[in-house]
Protein backbone atom coordinates (compact mmCIF):
# COMPACT_ATOMS: atom_id res chain seq x y z
CA UNK A 1 0.00 0.00 0.00
CA UNK A 2 0.95 3.22 -0.81
CA UNK A 3 -0.11 6.59 0.71
CA UNK A 4 1.06 9.89 -1.33
CA UNK A 5 0.37 13.24 -0.10
CA UNK A 6 0.72 16.66 -1.83
CA UNK A 7 0.87 20.00 0.46
CA UNK A 8 0.39 22.79 -1.38
CA UNK A 9 1.19 26.52 -0.31
CA UNK A 10 -0.91 28.85 -1.93
CA UNK A 11 -1.20 32.65 -1.89
CA UNK A 12 -4.62 34.31 -2.48
CA UNK A 13 -3.89 37.54 -3.45
CA UNK A 14 -7.19 39.72 -2.81
CA UNK A 15 -9.03 38.22 0.03
CA UNK A 16 -10.01 40.50 2.39
CA UNK A 17 -11.73 38.27 5.35
CA UNK A 18 -11.80 34.74 6.28
CA UNK A 19 -15.46 34.34 4.77
CA UNK A 20 -13.71 35.61 1.26
CA UNK A 21 -11.08 33.25 1.47
CA UNK A 22 -13.49 29.73 2.89
CA UNK A 23 -16.08 31.23 -0.25
CA UNK A 24 -12.65 30.63 -2.95
CA UNK A 25 -11.14 27.56 -1.45
CA UNK A 26 -14.58 25.72 -1.41
CA UNK A 27 -14.83 25.40 -4.97
CA UNK A 28 -11.45 24.27 -5.57
CA UNK A 29 -11.54 21.58 -3.01
CA UNK A 30 -14.74 20.09 -4.34
CA UNK A 31 -13.28 20.33 -7.64
CA UNK A 32 -9.73 18.09 -7.07
CA UNK A 33 -11.69 15.68 -4.91
CA UNK A 34 -14.00 15.15 -7.78
CA UNK A 35 -11.48 15.20 -10.56
CA UNK A 36 -8.85 13.55 -9.02
CA UNK A 37 -10.68 10.98 -6.64
CA UNK A 38 -8.95 12.22 -3.30
CA UNK A 39 -8.97 13.38 -0.16
CA UNK A 40 -8.57 17.02 -0.38
CA UNK A 41 -8.30 19.88 3.43
CA UNK A 42 -7.20 22.73 4.15
CA UNK A 43 -4.77 21.90 6.87
CA UNK A 44 -2.65 24.90 7.81
CA UNK A 45 -2.68 28.90 7.78
CA UNK A 46 -6.64 29.07 8.82
CA UNK A 47 -6.57 32.33 9.91
CA UNK A 48 -4.50 34.14 7.43
CA UNK A 49 -6.57 36.14 4.70
CA UNK A 50 -4.58 35.75 1.83
CA UNK A 51 -2.42 32.18 2.49
CA UNK A 52 -4.01 28.78 2.90
CA UNK A 53 -2.10 25.41 3.26
CA UNK A 54 -4.03 22.75 1.22
CA UNK A 55 -3.47 18.72 1.47
CA UNK A 56 -3.95 16.51 -1.36
CA UNK A 57 -3.99 12.54 0.06
CA UNK A 58 -4.24 9.10 -2.26
CA UNK A 59 -4.04 5.71 -1.11
CA UNK A 60 -3.15 3.32 -4.04
CA UNK A 61 -1.35 -0.33 -4.80
CA UNK A 62 1.60 1.38 -7.41
CA UNK A 63 4.11 4.03 -6.53
CA UNK A 64 4.20 5.03 -9.74
CA UNK A 65 0.69 5.99 -10.15
CA UNK A 66 0.76 7.74 -7.34
CA UNK A 67 3.69 9.89 -7.72
CA UNK A 68 2.14 10.59 -11.70
CA UNK A 69 -1.53 11.29 -10.01
CA UNK A 70 -0.13 14.16 -7.48
CA UNK A 71 2.54 15.66 -9.78
CA UNK A 72 -0.41 16.74 -11.88
CA UNK A 73 -2.13 18.88 -9.75
CA UNK A 74 -0.37 21.67 -9.34
CA UNK A 75 -0.47 22.66 -12.94
CA UNK A 76 -4.01 21.68 -12.92
CA UNK A 77 -4.46 24.34 -10.12
CA UNK A 78 -2.48 26.64 -11.94
CA UNK A 79 -4.30 26.49 -15.21
CA UNK A 80 -7.96 26.55 -13.49
CA UNK A 81 -7.62 29.14 -10.93
CA UNK A 82 -5.21 31.36 -12.28
CA UNK A 83 -6.13 34.06 -9.33
CA UNK A 84 -4.18 31.40 -7.21
CA UNK A 85 -0.63 31.61 -6.47
CA UNK A 86 1.22 28.43 -5.66
CA UNK A 87 4.23 29.31 -3.34
CA UNK A 88 5.63 25.60 -2.84
CA UNK A 89 4.12 22.25 -3.02
CA UNK A 90 5.47 18.98 -1.80
CA UNK A 91 5.00 15.54 -2.31
CA UNK A 92 5.70 12.82 0.07
CA UNK A 93 5.05 8.97 -0.38
CA UNK A 94 4.92 6.71 2.50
Amino acid sequence: MIIGVLTLHLLIPGCQSLKEKRGRIKPVLARLHREFNLSVAEIDRLNMWQETVIACSLVSNNHAYTQQALQIIPPFLESHWPDFQIIDFQIELI
